[in-house]
């Protein structure tokens, strides 16, 4: 016999150190630690999203949280791409549609499109020991999964499809992150071309993975009240992820500007794009957006070489405080994002939430 909403909720807390069962998504580059320090120790668990970070920068970030919090955390880092293609003709013709947003783009900025070694991410997570590591846009390679459960280190996988879920628990996760396309930021894809036609929606996802993978599910992807922390448990999940709607709480530390886009920000406000990074995210639908997806705008380049390229006019943005030119990543529950310390969202949250699966189960 399947077990109830709150008795998953529950089993799940009590394997992972949780009170309750709401984690920080790990959005890198929006993770700082004041923001895991609040959720850990609130009753949830924190994150790191490490895709950008060093291994100097990644044992910074733990020796902060754990100075001031003893509550669990994650740390996220993406399964690397193939090496990408490179179109020379077409990365300057992108060069010269971002220099109508921004300042000129030299002509060497792709070739900056450089990240941190995985390898030497990857063993920091080791010696570090975080109650968890999770990865995103594929699998983690069978040998360092085998030195995860040495080090008794858990491994939550994303997935966004039931597909990707079945390679995941096969590849050794301990349970799947369910991302539904109503997320923010980068979809979670293996097959980042397969992205676009893969968009399943979260309450379509939970129940079906529920029904086929004997792992705990994590669902992600437009969570922004008790509400849909309720029905995701409802659903078959054991646990719930959320990230735009903590980006208003003064601990995420947000630029004033992005976070005052997310205030009445509709779910039709947010869109999918490529021309942030090359990879498919989920942004505010900025004018920038916009123009990049029209038909006369040039195709972004790859991943990473876009992130690249595009730094220049994203750094203008910023500065100038014009979230149209910036990399504003927001979920389609943006609105319900609270301008409140991160510890009164996750109560106001869980209380929401048990009041209404209490409901359901009466």
């Amino acid at each position: 016999m399947r077990s109830g909403p709150l008795d998953r909720a529950t089993s799940f807390c009590g394997k992972y150190g949780l009170k309750l069962p709401i984690l920080l998504a790990p959005m890198a580059g929006a993770c700082p630690p004041s923001l895991s320090i609040a959720v850990a120790n609130s009753g949830g668990m924190g994150a790191m999203g490490a895709l950008l970070t060093p291994p100097s920068g990644i044992r910074s970030w733990v020796q902060e949280v754990q100075s001031n919090s003893s509550g669990p955390f994650q740390l996220n880092v993406w399964i690397p791409d193939p090496k990408p293609r490179r179109d020379p003709e077409n990365e300057a013709r992108v060069r010269q549609f971002l220099e109508t947003w921004g300042p000129p783009v030299p002509t060497a900025a792709g070739d900056a499109a450089v990240l941190p070694d995985f390898d030497a991410q990857c063993e920091a997570f080791l010696e570090l020991a975080p109650r968890a590591v999770s990865s995103i846009m594929g699998v983690f390679p069978g040998a360092f999964v085998s030195r995860l459960k040495q080090r008794g280190i858990a491994w939550f996988a994303t997935a966004t499809t039931v597909e990707e879920a079945k390679i995941a628990r096969d590849a050794g996760a301990d349970a799947i992150i369910a991302q539904g396309y109503e997320a923010g930021g980068h979809r979670g894809s293996f097959d980042e071309a397969a992205a676009e036609r893969q968009s399943v929606g979260l309450f379509a996802l939970v129940p079906r993975l529920a029904d086929v993978i004997d792992l705990p599910i994590i669902a992600a992807g437009g969570i922004g009240d008790g509400r849909g922390v309720a029905a995701a448990l409802t659903l078959g999940a054991s646990a719930a992820m959320l990230g735009t709607v903590f980006l208003r709480c003064p601990e995420a530390k947000t630029h004033p500007a992005w976070a005052n886009a997310l205030e009445h920000l509709e779910p039709e406000g947010t869109t999918l794009t490529r021309a942030f990074t090359g990879r498919l995210g989920r942004a505010i639908a900025t004018d920038f957006v916009r123009a990049a997806g029209s038909h006369n705008a040039p195709p972004p380049a790859p991943y990473p070489v876009q992130r690249s390229l595009t730094t220049a006019m994203k750094e203008a943005g910023s500065a100038a405080g014009d979230y149209h030119r910036m990399q504003v990543w927001a979920g389609q529950s943006a609105a319900m994002a609270k301008p409140i310390p991160a510890a009164d969202l996750v109560k106001q949250i869980w209380d929401q939430a048990r009041n209404f699966t209490y409901a359901v189960m009466d």
